[in-house]
């Protein structure tokens, strides 16, 4: 887990943040309601944090506490897919953003997984890093 690995997180990070602004401000789309999956993407990771500071015993292959963030971080990933499905149904924005929404959302989420998997395993890593 090195400079390639955050540059690779980093690079994915903006081309999902840049799918989801495509599907605001291009001209066609021009509304700005799915900016508000930023909430669920900011929100996604505070189960798990959660329930690793919560579960103690690592040894475990599972726990109570680390199933129900599991339930949540469920939740909000398919709150955030279906939030552009609901606003294109409802007509207050095209399908086209929906799609551009969609992918994004699908980048995102791939990015923060992919950072609990790089920099989340090891028993050295610790915040004090960053």
């Amino acid at each position: 887990a090195g400079v390639k690995a955050l540059v690779a997180l980093s690079f994915s990070g903006a081309i999902g943040l840049t799918f989801l602004m495509l599907g605001c401000a291009l001209e066609d789309y021009g509304v700005y309601w799915p900016l508000f999956v930023l909430i669920f993407h900011a929100i996604s990771p505070i189960p798990h944090f959660i329930a690793k500071r919560a579960t103690y015993d690592s040894d475990a292959t599972s726990s109570a506490c680390r199933e129900l963030a599991y339930f949540f971080t469920t939740g909000i990933v398919v709150s955030a897919f279906g939030f552009p499905v609901i606003l294109a149904r409802v007509s207050v924005i095209k399908w086209g953003a929906c799609g551009l929404v969609l992918a994004g959302n699908a980048v995102i989420f791939l990015t923060i997984q992919g950072f609990f998997l790089v920099f989340g395993r090891g028993d050295d890593f610790s915040w004090e890093q960053w």
